[in-house]
């Protein structure tokens, strides 16, 4: 980190901010919470896995509608951090919402989580975006990697004391039942998240931008057109984009829905926690040595090698029946979850031009939020219908064929003109 300057060091904190949300809400307690609050309703455990599908399903389709002209409105000066802010500020108000809904409202849990994904996916539109303000095309690959790093090595503090509250409650070390300690955790997460943003709002500047026009939504819109033009007529950035629908929709989904497919399997809550922490402990070198290798070899190879590893995963994740099989699934989803991810962001952001990175990005999530909700869609329809969740993770599969098929038609890259 002290070979970063201050905007790049400040920008990658944002991943150790929100980082904590994806570990703690998306990924570990709160699938969890919810599931324990269906079952308690009576839901069947296929059911409120189908349930937990079609919510982030639902989530991520209304941030999928507004990602493009948001993305493009928010390249006129000042409006990128202000995007940022809101979106930012409605994910922590809806988390610390999660700690006051009463338990055995597990309908109401589901709709604040949903704001609590709008709020995290829409903040993450203008992060990514941010990525062209605060380094280089050359140290790209280096940063985006870096930010998953840190991510996952900062996700672990608040997650060791949440899991740590859970357990103390569960064998009645303290005084606190599960359920008021699943809902600190929560708390934990909105204060983690808001602190350590402070960096990222105090220190990041938008740098490159378009000049304010007196019509900014309607000249928003024609651009926004224009930008659709580009990227028909650009088969390197459209191609890419296509390819990356695919292979992220499986990424993303294999993240969301792992907590709730290892609960289905008869993991103990106890044993999931303590995967995922180690998830999260793996994952952070593989990231940053994604990021090396993306320097000495091609990152398109190196992303082609992270959608093979998904293959694996997802053949194995069929014959799955013990713990320590999630024990191996999830070290091989550790070894390549971030690096993927960080090498797609710093790919996409080399393409697009500065000045309009916001309107790019905002077309580059829109990908990503669409993709996020045949995923989850798949999973659950195939859970519900077999009554099996192997079957469910095994589907991915498809996804990340598609995506690697389609990315090695890729040509090598080149910059979109504005």
């Amino acid at each position: 980190m002290s070979k970063l300057t201050k905007q790049e060091k400040s920008w990658v904190f944002y991943d150790w901010a929100n980082s904590v949300y994806s570990i703690l809400v998306t990924t570990a307690i709160f699938p969890l919470y919810f599931k324990a609050a269906a079952k308690e309703a009576g839901l069947a455990a296929a059911t409120s896995t189908a349930y937990w599908g079609y919510a982030n399903s639902l989530a991520t389709l209304l941030v999928s509608i507004c990602a493009p002209i948001l993305g493009t409105i928010g390249d006129y000066k000042g409006f990128k951090k202000r995007f940022f802010t809101f979106f930012f500020g409605l994910g922590i108000v809806f988390t610390l919402l999660l700690v006051v809904i009463p338990a055995n409202q597990w309908l109401f849990l589901l709709i604040c989580y949903m704001l609590t994904v709008i709020g995290f996916a829409g903040a993450n539109i203008f992060y990514d975006a941010f990525l062209v303000d605060v380094t280089t095309e050359e140290r790209m690959n280096r940063i985006s990697s870096r930010g998953f790093a840190m991510g996952y090595i900062g996700s672990t503090i608040p997650f060791i004391i949440s899991i740590a509250l859970i357990i103390f409650s569960q064998k009645n070390v303290i005084p606190l039942s599960v359920t008021t300690a699943s809902q600190a955790a929560f708390a934990i997460t909105a204060l983690w998240w808001g602190l350590f943003t402070i960096p990222m709002l105090k220190n990041v500047q938008q740098n490159y931008y378009i000049e304010r026009t007196p019509k900014p939504i309607s000249s928003s819109f024609k651009r926004m057109l224009e930008t659709i033009k580009n990227i028909k007529s650009y088969r390197p950035l459209f191609l890419f984009l296509v390819a990356y629908f695919f292979y992220i929709d499986g990424v993303d989904t294999v993240i969301t829905m792992s907590t709730a497919y290892g609960s289905d399997l008869g993991i103990s809550s106890q044993n999931l926690l303590i995967i995922l922490f180690a998830t999260q402990v793996v994952a952070a070198p593989f990231a940053m040595l994604y990021g090396k290798l993306a320097e000495k070899f091609k990152s398109k190879t190196m992303l082609l090698v992270g959608i093979f590893v998904y293959i694996v995963i997802c053949t194995y994740a069929y014959f799955l029946k013990t713990t320590l099989d999630f024990w191996i699934l999830a070290m091989l989803v550790a070894s390549s979850q971030g690096g993927i991810q960080a090498l797609s962001r710093a790919y996409f952001a080399r393409l697009v031009p500065k000045e309009n990175a916001n309107e790019f990005f905002g077309f580059y999530n829109i990908f990503y939020k669409f993709a996020a909700i045949l995923g989850p869609f798949l999973v659950g329809v195939t859970a519900q219908s077999t009554g099996n969740t192997n079957s469910g993770v095994f589907s991915l599969i498809f996804l990340f064929i598609i995506g690697g098929v389609i990315l090695l038609r890729v040509p090598e890259t080149s910059k979109v003109s504005a």
